[in-house]
């Protein structure tokens, strides 16, 4: 049996409090890019009761991303957009989504993006990343950008970090680890970064900037 809306949010209430439950309730958060970062990021901030997700990615569910992404073996070819939106339903189903299948650029970005408080950049390649933080910072400016930056290998998970650069921008990462470099990525240490990216929306909706 589904809980129903009022249980969920007691619980929730019970567990990280009436007003950022609230202010969980009240926000939009984007996330561009639905591979190692952007899913993790996206169930953790359902499981935290945000109120609606834009969900943003051009790419399907190869049987190479089971291994740190959080799709089923039985999605494989299916859109993430459409894979995610499922299983994000099945954690949270009162839960807002809004889907785009369809490759972010520096001409679509603002329309897609207008609607977000808080924007969650987790694309794989860096000229995608410095594509999306450049125009973010220059069209978007008043809205939180969370970005990430170096999460590859099997170093220390204590050299993943959130730094804050500007008042609205912040940075996740070790900022150093490629995936060209050794053994390329691994879940614990992606789903690390994912976790301070989605603790930083949390933050920033307390009141608790870096």
């Amino acid at each position: 049996m589904i809980p129903t809306r009022e249980e969920m949010k007691a619980t929730l209430v019970l567990r990280q409090g009436k007003e950022l439950t609230e202010k969980c309730e009240s926000v939009t958060v984007a996330i561009c890019g639905l591979g190692g970062l952007g899913s993790n990021i996206a169930i953790a901030l359902a499981r935290a009761g945000i109120g609606k997700l834009i969900l943003i990615d051009f790419d399907k569910v190869d049987v190479t991303n089971l291994h740190r992404q959080q799709y089923k073996a039985s999605q494989v070819g299916m859109h993430k957009t459409e894979a995610l939106r499922d299983n994000l339903l099945e954690i949270a189903p009162y839960i807002q989504l809004e889907t785009h299948t369809l490759k972010l650029t520096e001409e679509n970005l603002t329309d897609v993006l207008q609607e977000a408080d808080i924007i969650c950049e987790a694309f794989d390649k860096a000229e995608e990343k410095a594509m999306l933080v450049n125009t973010v910072l220059e069209k978007l400016s008043q809205k939180y950008l969370i970005a990430a930056s170096g999460m590859a290998g099997l170093a220390s998970a204590n050299s993943i970090k959130t730094r804050q650069i500007t008042k609205h921008f912040y940075l996740c990462g070790d900022e150093s680890s490629d995936v060209a470099d050794g053994m390329g990525l691994v879940a614990p240490r992606v789903m690390l970064c994912a976790a301070h990216q989605a603790h930083m929306v949390l933050r920033i909706l307390a009141g608790k900037e870096e």
